[in-house]
This record gives C-alpha cells, structure tokens and sequence, in this order.
C-alpha cells in the first residue's frame, strides 16, 4: 500500500508562473508575470532594509504591523483585514476553511488558475463558466449555481483578458447568491483600474456576512517577490481564516515594507500615469500592425493571434529578440499571449520585434 492523495489532488495542473530567461540573450526584457513596470516602492525599499536589524526575532502572530496600516489607509477596522503570504495564499485559505468534498465552485472560464487549484484540493468540484466576448456573464455565473455550491471566485479585473465588471454587476452577481454561498473578490489589480463605475468590493463586505475582498502588494507597489496579499472579511470569516493560517505566515520586513509602500502614494501615482502612458501606446501601435489587442482595466494587455501555431512563432520569435511574454493556454486562450506593460524601452523593444514577426 502507497500513500494517497484525496480526491481532485492529481487532477490538478501544477502552476507554472512566467517565464524569466531567453537562451543566448543579453537582454532580457521580461513581460510575462505582471511585474511592475517601475519596480519596488523606494519607500518599501527603505523600510525592508531597515527591518534587517530584527531578524532572529519571531513576527507578532497577527501581522499586526501591517493590518494597522491597511486599516488606517482605507478606514477599515483592522480586526477584519487577515494578512497573507500573497493573496493566492488567501485564497487558497477560503477553500480549506469553507469547502467539503462534492461542493461545487463557481467561476468564469479564463480566471485565475489558483481557483480550480483550491477547489480541487480540496475534493470539490469546479463549475466553468463561459466568458462570451472575454468578459464575465452574470446571469451565466448564477445560472451555474446549484444547491452544491458554496463559493464563487471573481476576479475583479481579470486577468488575463483584462476585463471588469462594474460596481452594479458586481452587486446584482452577489444579490443573486444564497446566503451560505461566498463571494470572493479578487481585486488584484484594482489600483490600475481608471473607470468611475468600478469598485474593490469594500462597501460590498462590510455590508454582508458572505463577501471577501482580496489584495496584493505584488503588482502597483512592486512588491512580487516578498509575497504579501491582504483579505477584508466579514468578522466570522476572519476568524475562520485566523484558525488555519499559518501562525508566523507574513515575516516583519515583508510587513514593513509593505506598510511603508501603501503609504508610498508618489510612487502609485507614477505608476498609475506610466501605466496608463504606455498601456495605450502599445494597444494603438500593435493594432496598427493588424493585430488584434483587447482593452485593459490592468496592467497588461491580450493579443491575439490568428491561431496556435502562429502565437507559438510570434512567442519563439519575441524570445529570441530577448523579449518574455506569457503564452495563456492554460487559461483556454490558446491563440493568445499576455504581454505587462513594462519600462519605456521594454515597450518599444517589444513593438519592434512584433513589427518584425508581422513583416516576415
């Protein structure tokens, strides 16, 4: 007799994140993992460096540090923000606090691969939903709710398609929901979005017992690599959480520089404008190659390719030039690649080279 997983652990597809080197490359440009384009917060930096001096000694358990800082920024009370080692780790958390085996979990078919991870590692069962236009369908998403279901993922914008739903959407998708079932928003890349009719989520939960919210320093604070997301919950899903999280699980100098950078409003605002510069330089400029680039709310933008084998050229291509994109396959966009907005010479390095492969 060998060890066994439970059920639904090997029907899942391991994630893979983005791809970093280019063989034979001197300069790598890496579009590929949504990384900030202007990097770290300097503020962030500072406080990271500082907190060295405090290394051998354990976190206080709560992240204290940073929850006080969150709730002070967004006037929330402290006691119902949970800290994690990224948002993915939240999650993941809500699916090991709230899933039983032959559950069901509802969310759109081009999300967040973490999603079907969760459900499935947990003996659930994920429930699709098709995406027409590359866009969320409410009425679809409660169509697919069934007695079974116990939670909904949505991620608020999405990525890859770079699409949203609007604060109305939103609320209708919720009203719609039964009172056992949970919704989850994933407002990874909410600092980007520039649109009067979105909104994270925070009224949502602080007016319901069934809505989290999730956040991320990875993106707008440039802070990918030290593994920090937050989640606003309703008060018992905060204990929840608090019960099977890991009891040191965000260190002291991923708190501080996170804290220092939530405070650090000219870096966002820098990268806010550069976002928005350069988002629409490239969605003009590779349209005008006959290609075809959907709109983005994020910090990246989709494009599309005639088919498989020409998205895999144009992928082959690009990486030779030394220029990293993401191939979406796994999120069922097979003639597609994700390309970050990136510094200045990274966006025009990967114009060129696009131009080049459209030509050749």
């Amino acid at each position: 007799m060998k060890p066994k997983p439970k059920p639904g652990v090997l029907e899942i597809a391991p994630y893979v994140g983005g791809r970093a080197h280019a063989p034979g490359v001197d300069r790598v440009f890496k579009l590929s993992s949504n990384e900030s384009a202007l990097g770290a917060s300097p503020r962030g930096v500072e406080a990271y460096r500082e907190a060295a001096s405090g290394l051998d000694i354990y976190p206080e358990g709560s992240a204290r540090i940073l929850r006080e800082a969150i709730g002070e920024v967004y006037g929330l009370n402290p006691d119902r923000i949970v800290c994690g080692n990224g948002s993915d780790e939240l999650l993941t958390l809500l699916a090991h606090g709230y899933l039983h085996p032959g559950d069901e979990v509802v969310f759109s078919e081009h999300a967040f691969l973490v999603y079907r991870i969760a459900t499935l590692s947990n003996s659930a069962t994920p429930v699709v939903v098709k995406e027409p236009k590359l866009r969320v369908d409410v009425d679809a998403m409660l169509k697919a709710v069934t007695p079974k279901t116990r939670m909904v993922y949505l991620a608020n914008p999405n990525n890859p398609t770079g699409s949203y739903l609007t604060s109305d959407e939103v609320k209708r998708l919720h009203a719609g929901l039964p009172p056992n079932v949970i919704l989850v928003i994933d407002a990874a890349y909410a600092e980007y979005v520039r649109k009067n009719d979105y909104d994270t989520g925070i009224e949502l939960v602080a007016q319901n017992h069934n809505v989290v919210m999730t956040r991320t320093f990875s993106k707008i604070y440039g802070l990918a690599g030290l593994r920090v997301g937050w989640a606003f919950c309703p008060p018992e899903v905060a204990d929840v959480l608090n019960r099977i999280r890991g009891p040191f699980n965000v260190s002291v100098p991923a708190q501080r520089a996170a804290a220092a950078a939530l405070k650090d409003r000219a870096h966002v605002d820098a990268a806010v404008a550069h976002n928005e510069k350069w988002k629409s330089w490239l969605i003009e400029h590779i349209r005008k190659l006959g290609l075809r680039v959907d709109d983005s709310v994020g910090n990246f933008v989709l494009i599309h390719f005639a088919d498989e084998a020409t998205m895999k050229k144009a992928d082959a291509f690009l990486t030779r030039h030394g220029i990293i994109l993401r191939p979406v396959g796994a999120y069922g966009l097979h003639n597609c690649l994700r390309l970050t907005i990136g510094t200045e010479d990274a966006n025009r390095a990967t114009l060129k080279a696009l131009g080049e492969f459209v030509t050749s």
